[in-house]
């Protein structure tokens, strides 16, 4: 007797096999059905994350024949080890560096205008001030910044570093920066009236930081304005809480912390 093949598809509709590719981080491929195109960050449950070249994330399903790599079919498959796959990137965009230890503390410090400000800049730098041995710490406000800065005693290896808030022309925040001329001390600062806005509003999920009057307490005008409770410190949870790199801040202030860092930091 003949011997079958049980599969009766004709061979011209039979699909060609495709590789198998595991989803290593920085893997750049398409998706097929949307053409997102971008770069492997995590790889799970089934699951690749992509971020594209303007930052943008989304999530597919690994399914067969599901990706494109240089052109080609592929099929997404789980990376073969077994250890976690590790961001190779800081949230500042920094190169990361798997299991460094903190530094001891340098002499030299930073201070930002506001916890707020101290917990933003937590959130973005943390990791590379630690390995840089840089403490941040919140001043109430600047009003005796003079004073202040004649305590901390700078000094060639001890560098003061200071982020000030509506720091622009004519402001009385840059008057009083004026009177700090140590060369062993950076005043910088950004132009907005609180570091609520320089979280950029897309990232927070509204079209734009609303005009507070003069006279209001903007932070409570900020909350009055966007349907919020009128709870700032709730408010401002919820903002930091869509921080996740600094891709979600206003380069006006990205460049200001990166400026005292250096500051800070030279030989």
């Amino acid at each position: 007797m003949r011997s079958y093949n049980p599969d009766l598809t004709p061979p011209w509709k039979k699909s060609a096999p495709v590789p198998e590719i595991p989803a290593d981080l920085d893997l750049v491929v398409e998706e097929v059905s949307t053409g997102f195109c971008g770069a492997v960050i995590r790889c799970e449950a089934g699951t690749v994350t992509l971020e594209d070249r303007f930052g943008k994330h989304r999530v597919f399903p690994m399914d067969l024949r599901g990706f494109l790599l240089e052109g080609r079919v592929v099929t997404l498959v789980r990376p073969t080890s077994a250890a976690p796959v590790r961001p190779t990137r800081t949230a500042s965009g920094s190169v990361a560096v798997p299991g460094a230890r903190a530094r001891v503390a340098r002499a030299g410090r930073i201070y930002v205008e506001g916890r707020h400000d101290a917990e933003l800049v937590e959130r973005v730098w943390g990791d590379d001030l630690r390995i840089e041995g840089v403490v941040v710490e919140y001043l109430e406000g600047i009003d005796d910044l003079p004073s202040i800065v004649a305590e901390f005693g700078p000094a060639p290896d001890a560098r003061l570093g200071v982020l000030v808030d509506h720091l622009v022309p004519g402001s009385k925040e840059s008057r009083i920066a004026a009177q700090v001329t140590s060369p062993d001390v950076l005043v910088v600062g950004h132009p907005y009236i609180d570091v609520w806005e320089a979280v950029k509003p897309s990232s927070v999920g509204i079209r734009a930081w609303p005009t507070v009057p003069r006279g209001q307490d903007w932070k409570t005008g900020v909350c009055r304005s966007l349907g919020w409770p009128e709870n700032t410190g709730a408010a401002w949870q919820h903002i930091l809480s869509k921080v996740t790199s600094y891709k979600d801040l206003e380069p006006e202030l990205l460049g200001r912390v990166e400026e005292l860092i250096d500051f800070v930091t030279a030989p």
